[in-house]
């Protein structure tokens, strides 16, 4: 059985409920017959004047935390605002940053284009390369609607870069210097002996070097910085074109001729822009 209360008197809902319709027909009576002061204001005032606070001071309450709320969305909106700003302004800079770089290539392709004035050049972009982390085979965006035609020469970094082996219309595939396959009739600048620069993907990869083979050097006059370049009896590399500098040199097991490795003057793994050379050696040797 339920318990009944300890006092034995009316339930607090239902006494809160009486209390409410003896308020409410005190608040009517006193506003129709406009009756005013006495005990009858002093019970409403002693009952209505702490509800009415109690109500508005939720309803300030409510207020309050309504602006707040408002003013963290305006401060979320704001900030997202001055995100975007900062993020267009790191992607203008990122672009100016990169116009730059590519306003320097071509300046140092086209003071490279000056050391090579005899020969007639159109500038290019590689636009693919090999599987290897080098750039011994690459593609660059000119073809025969530009002229360009397989065995033509090319340059960049002043220097020899390699030599274009196939051509469609509005593209060109180039083998570099450094590639396994490269074979260079090449001259000492200094001493004009003739030797061969072939490419070693190997020794570029452990030591930035390619090789030099069948110099005659009977004299000993080669020594390491002597700069190599490509020597007139080459079948296909134009004369004079700057390959690298001698970093070892050794005589041969024949002890007749020596062999060393070359540092090549073109950095083979941050190519982007290049000349072709738009001459072929057997017409300029017909000049």
């Amino acid at each position: 059985m339920r318990q009944r209360k300890a006092n034995g008197g009316i339930p607090s809902k239902y006494l809160l409920m009486i209390l409410s319709i003896v308020c409410i027909m005190l608040l009517f009576f006193s506003y129709s017959t406009g009756f005013s002061g006495g005990p009858l204001e002093t019970i409403a005032n002693h009952i209505f004047i702490p509800m009415q606070k109690g109500i508005d001071y939720i309803g300030s309450s409510i207020a309050i935390s309504s602006a707040d709320t408002k003013t963290r969305e305006e401060l979320v909106a704001e900030n997202e605002e001055l995100q975007a700003q900062v993020d267009e302004l790191n992607s203008t800079i990122n672009n100016y940053e990169l116009k730059l770089k590519e306003l320097d290539e071509l300046q140092e392709l086209y003071e490279l284009d000056q050391t090579y004035y005899d020969y007639e050049t159109i500038g290019a972009r590689i636009i693919g390369k090999g599987t290897s982390n080098w750039f011994n085979t690459f593609t660059i965006d000119k073809g025969t609607k530009d002229g360009i035609e397989v065995d033509m020469n090319v340059i960049a970094d002043g220097g020899l870069v390699g030599i274009v082996t196939s051509v469609g219309d509005s593209y060109a595939v180039v083998r570099a210097i450094i590639d396994d396959t490269s074979n260079v009739s090449s001259t000492i600048s200094s001493t004009e002996d003739n030797c061969i620069v072939s490419g070693s993907l190997e020794n570029m990869t452990a030591s930035n070097l390619i090789l030099f083979s069948d110099l005659d050097d009977d004299d000993d006059e080669v020594a390491i910085g002597d700069v190599i370049v490509t020597s007139n009896i080459s079948d296909k590399y134009l004369p004079g074109l700057m390959i690298g500098y001698v970093s070892s040199v050794s005589l041969d097991e024949n002890e007749l001729t020596k062999s060393g490795t070359v540092t090549p003057i073109v950095d083979f793994k941050h190519l982007s822009n290049v000349l072709v050379i738009k001459q072929l050696k057997e017409s300029y040797e017909s000049e």
